[in-house]
């Protein structure tokens, strides 16, 4: 019986995957969705309240793991003592975006959906949080910087924003673009090159 629950889940969230993938969120049809896994409505409902309870057992996971990544990478280098972090730019950033984009890859189609097909779900908003922290971890070390005694200009708000908004939707092309992971891999490489090298310059080095 255990097995048998087990395949029912599976069922319904493979034809998702498809339905999600194919038609969005918003587009999607879950009386489709139920067809597809050959179940009934009632046994739908036996595991998820709504369409979105649905998509949500799919992609949370997903999204906690890249999220958690993230967070970690930047308590990382926030927890170094001020006087290092200089020569550390770049480099707990790097290691995470190159874990981030090997994770991606493994899990193409689950973050997919949360990339590209999450509009109306409470994960829609995905990259702009990360966008957030990121801003947030910036103007904490330029704050660093100017204890540090460098000549740190002031830097608007929204600026960082976009620049931060332009990097991580940058590096979530490759999944919109299905890119082959070896390319994928190369190209988030140089764009973080490009995007290190202007906040160089923006910040006087």
């Amino acid at each position: 019986m255990e097995q048998e629950a087990c395949t029912t889940l599976e069922q319904i969230q493979q034809a998702a995957v498809q339905e999600f993938l194919d038609k969005g969120f918003l587009g999607s049809s879950l009386r489709q969705i139920v067809k597809n896994a050959g179940v009934t409505t009632g046994a739908f409902y036996g595991y998820f309240s709504s369409k979105e309870a649905l998509f949500a057992s799919i992609v949370e996971p997903h999204a906690a793991a890249i999220m958690g990544r993230f967070m970690q990478a930047q308590q990382d280098f926030a927890e170094l003592p001020e006087a290092e972090q200089p020569q550390h730019v770049g480099v707990e950033s790097t290691k995470c975006t190159e874990w981030m984009v090997d994770y991606i890859y493994q899990h193409m189609d689950a973050c997919k959906l949360l990339i590209c097909c999450a509009e109306g779900t409470s994960y829609e908003t995905f990259v702009h949080n990360m966008v957030e922290v990121e801003v947030e971890s910036t103007f904490r070390f330029l704050e660093v910087l100017r204890r540090l005694g460098h000549p740190i200009p002031v830097l608007d708000r929204q600026l960082c924003h976009i620049i931060a908004s332009g990097m991580f939707n940058g590096i979530f092309e490759i999944v919109i673009h299905d890119m082959p992971h070896a390319h994928a891999k190369q190209y988030v490489s140089q764009l973080e090159e490009f995007y290190l090298a202007g906040w160089q310059k923006l910040m006087g080095d």
